[in-house]
């Protein structure tokens, strides 16, 4: 989709932006809240205030990359239903629903090829993550579920934004102005570098989280950095050659087999 006169302000934009990726925000500090025990509350500060504070870096980087998206999606072709409208007198709905099915296909697929992976290199890493590390919280069922939000929200809304609206629009922007004329379109090779590059980095913004339970080490590293990598692909697809809406959609669908799988385990120990 090239720009036309209907497209929305950039203040509109960026303000669709941020508001569509607050929910999940919310259902981060409300998991952090509620899970959180008073044993781990650090001194000085209330669960509440901790809940809150920890809410300040996801909330910047969504800040950023909805600024990022809303100035290079639409000069890219990038489109968002919801961020630009659709152009037409359709309803988003109108528009999605002819993408649904292969968002939520490709999600489900991508989620169960990601389990199988993971099975497949778990021999490659399973000295480097002991078994007080990997039961050290005790995860119920309510635990489980109560994360759901949290995946779907934060995951499937809040991280597109920041990694494919964000990053990758910026990063499609770039690689277009240093490598083709003003007058054409950005090539297929700088999208495909650009969601490979956003799908690594959104593989090594998972790393932080796993430092605090083990040791890294480079087979985890690996591990950690491919299969997030590998979905970060499929939805930097389904945003290039369908909408953000289809890649939201699609990295929600993702954590369903996930999410299954979780409450097997739980229920199995």
């Amino acid at each position: 989709m090239s720009p036309t006169t209907t497209t929305p302000s950039f203040g509109r934009r960026f303000g669709m932006a941020l508001l569509l990726g607050l929910p999940g925000i919310v259902a981060l500090v409300g998991y952090i809240y509620v899970t959180t025990p008073p044993s781990a509350v650090p001194t000085g500060l209330s669960l509440p205030l901790l809940a809150v504070v920890s809410a300040v870096n996801p909330l910047l980087l969504l800040g950023i990359a909805c600024l990022l998206g809303a100035y290079a999606a639409p000069r890219v072709g990038l489109r968002s239903y919801a961020i630009e409208g659709t152009g037409t007198d359709d309803s988003i709905w109108q528009h999605l629903r002819q993408e649904v099915g292969l968002a939520v296909g490709v999600g489900i697929i991508g989620g169960i090829l990601i389990v199988v992976l993971d099975a497949a290199l778990m021999p490659f890493v399973a000295q480097d993550l002991p078994q007080s590390a990997i039961g050290a919280t005790r995860p119920t069922i309510l635990t489980v579920l109560g994360y759901a939000p949290v995946r779907f929200l934060y995951g499937g809304i809040t991280e597109e934004l920041m990694l494919r609206f964000g990053l990758m629009s910026v990063l499609v922007f770039a690689g277009w102005r240093v490598t083709g004329r003003r007058a054409d379109g950005p090539r297929p090779t700088v999208v495909w570098a650009a969601i490979v590059v956003a799908a690594v980095l959104f593989g090594l913004g998972h790393l932080p989280a796993l430092a605090q339970a083990v040791a890294l080490t480079p087979a985890l590293v690996a591990r950690t950095v491919l299969l997030n990598a590998v979905a970060g692909v499929l939805f930097g697809w389904l945003y290039w050659r369908y909408s953000l809406e289809a890649a939201m959609v699609s990295h929600a669908s993702f954590h369903v087999p996930l999410l299954l799988l979780s409450v097997v385990q739980v229920a199995l120990l």
